[in-house]
């Protein structure tokens, strides 16, 4: 056998370079790095050494680097990652965060946090957390509950078998999530004689797996059983390129779907069938299907609080649940007839068995009366005072092209977007399946970086560009361009309102209600300028108009700063989710509060 001298960290970067998807293409694109002690000696060096054969980008902040990896991913329907590399201590749990994001969206991203020396002789090493009862754990033990897959690399020679697994993992449609490998900083540098043949080009597929035709035969019994079927489409039919197996599914047997955060934009918001999303951010239309359903199809979907609006939005009496889903866990939640694998292939089946059946249930003028009242909350402001959201998502919406993609990840914005944003195929983008402040912009750069033919539109409220904006920086030097809409409510606008909805008084949410002696002014436009953004602010809804076309063209990221007024909702749809409220102790409106609460609980829908 021959065999070839390498540092572990040489032979890692190596091997990760010759990694290929079926297209031709490294799966992992490159690593965005910061180095600091525990991985600029290794990796750093090993990385410098491979060049442009396996590129290494520099970030600004751990967290944020893998934001961007993460949406990548995402865009690239997990068909090609990215990989994410720190010092250890802070540098390795900055990235914690994003790590439970990537696993909470089940999406691909390869975190390589340096480690502690596995040898232990100058222990304890800076940064080095000291567990007094277990020799054996670091600060990256923190990765285990967060990844779908943990190794901690304490000899060369463990790269044969965990590097493997690793990429199992990121390419397995069932399990896919964040991997970590936590690579202790002296093995980094310990030289090993690997076999010649492990660095061999390996090409990875994405496997479609049949579903049980027993499980396809119980699916296809329920749907013919059924008076009025709807269907939930969630991200695992984008991530299955199952968008046109489920649109002519929909139209054989004339069933209507709705679409959940993940699963937007899969389809186009003007197919007939279409009725937006359900639940707690939903659209009236849609949570009036949901009502009346007897039979809800979820396809691809987890069947989260938000879809579900906590279980109370598919309330019919004698409904029951499908799931079509890659995995036995999100299959059988809550009771639902489980068909597990790939929605391309299940739909597919499930489509043959039920031949020529078809349903005449659903009211096509609520669709149509549901577009009317988008475009009244959205029109033109004709009055003075702030805008709200919504009309900021009509100004976007009215100069948005065919080839833009809407993103956003936390705070008002998304919720808004669901129930708003009329997407073509293709055009939307939002992380709330962990709801993270701090996901935009990282994630506009990554969505520019797969996509680099779309327009893409950052939304981000005030809050959340104060927790992470650096990654600015990093787009400008790359010159990745993406237009940020940045509107300012002074504050934590949602929160205080659900804090108000909830029976609470306006408290520590916008700067007013903060105990502060003097209220912020922030210059997000200096601020933004800064990092060598282009930045100004738009006077109203029809300056935003003019500045988001004039963005276009430009070869750095774009930002926009609109104030908006902090009270205002959507102004249509939306449901109730379950957010607990005091029982005793409060005032009147905390007794109102818990009043409607209580009664919204005793709606829920949970078992069959």
């Amino acid at each position: 056998m021959k065999t070839i001298r390498l540092t572990a960290a040489q032979a890692m970067v190596r091997w990760l370079s010759v990694q290929m998807t079926e297209d031709g293409e490294r799966f992992i694109e490159g690593v965005w790095a910061i180095f600091g002690h525990g991985n600029v000696a290794g990796l750093g060096e090993a990385l410098h050494g491979i060049g442009d054969a396996f590129p290494t980008w520099r970030g600004q902040n751990e967290q944020t680097m893998c934001h961007t990896a993460i949406a990548y991913a995402k865009t690239m329907q997990r068909r090609r990652a990215h990989a994410v590399t720190s010092s250890i201590g802070p540098g390795a749990t900055n990235m914690v965060t994003a790590a439970a994001l990537a696993h909470v969206n089940r999406l691909p991203v390869l975190i390589i946090p340096g480690d502690i020396f596995a040898n232990r002789r100058p222990d304890p090493v800076l940064q080095q957390i000291e567990d007094f009862d277990d020799g054996t754990i670091s600060a990256n033990d923190c990765f285990k509950p967060v990844t779908r897959y943990f190794d901690r690399i304490t000899r060369p020679e463990h790269l044969l078998t965990c590097l493997p697994r690793a990429l199992a993992v990121m390419t397995d449609p069932a399990n896919c999530g964040p991997v970590c490998l936590a690579f202790c900083q002296d093995v980094q540098a310990e030289a090993y004689d690997y076999p010649e043949s492990f660095f061999a080009p390996k090409v990875w597929r994405i496997r479609r797996p049949e579903p049980d035709p027993r499980e396809v035969a119980d699916v296809v019994a329920a749907i013919k059983a059924a008076k009025r079927p709807m269907i939930v489409s969630g991200g695992g039919v984008l991530y299955s390129g199952a968008e046109e197996t489920l649109a002519r599914f929909a139209e054989t047997h004339n069933i209507p779907f709705v679409e959940t955060q993940a699963g937007k934009g899969g389809l186009s918001y003007e197919d007939a069938r279409n009725f937006g999303s359900p639940g707690v951010t939903g659209s009236a239309c849609a949570n009036d299907l949901a009502a009346e359903a007897d039979l809800v199809i979820g396809v691809g979907t987890r069947f989260q609080d938000f879809t579900t609006g906590s279980w109370t939005v598919f309330s019919g009496s004698d409904r029951q649940l499908v799931s079509i889903n890659m995995h036995g866990y999100d299959a059988t939640k809550h009771y639902a007839i489980p068909c597990v694998g790939d929605a391309k292939s299940t739909l597919e089946r499930i489509s043959a068995g039920l031949g020529d059946t078809r349903f005449d249930w659903h009211d096509p003028a609520a669709r149509e009366a549901w577009h009317e009242t988008v475009r009244t909350v959205t029109a033109m402001p004709n009055h003075e005072g702030l805008p709200s959201d919504a009309q900021v998502i009509g100004a976007v919406q009215r100069q948005a092209q065919e080839n833009t993609v809407a993103m956003c990840a936390a705070g008002t914005m998304p919720g808004a977007l669901q129930v708003l944003w009329q997407s073509a195929k293709g055009g939307y983008h939002m992380e709330y399946g962990y709801s993270c402040m701090g996901y935009e912009i990282a994630g506009a750069m990554g969505v520019k970086l797969a996509a680099p033919e779309k327009e893409v539109i950052c939304f981000i409220g005030d809050g959340s560009y104060m927790m992470a904006n650096s990654e600015l920086a990093t787009a400008v030097m790359r010159r990745v361009p993406f237009t940020v809409v940045l509107t300012d409510n002074r504050g934590f606008g949602c929160i205080n309102r659900l804090q108000v909805a909830s029976g609470g008084a306006e408290f520590n949410n916008l700067y007013k209600d903060a105990n502060v002696e003097v209220q912020p002014e922030i210059d997000f436009v200096a601020h933004a300028a800064s990092m060598g953004a282009h930045a100004e602010k738009a006077a109203d809804i029809a300056d935003l108009e003019a500045k988001i076309a004039a963005a276009r063209g430009r070869d750095i990221p774009s930002v926009i700063v609109i104030d908006t007024e902090a009270v205002s909702g959507t102004g249509a749809g939306g449901h109730w989710w379950q957010v607990a409220v005091p029982q005793v102790g409060g005032p009147e409106r905390l007794e109102k509060a818990r009043a409607e609460y209580n009664e919204n609980v005793a709606k829920q829908h949970i078992f069959n």
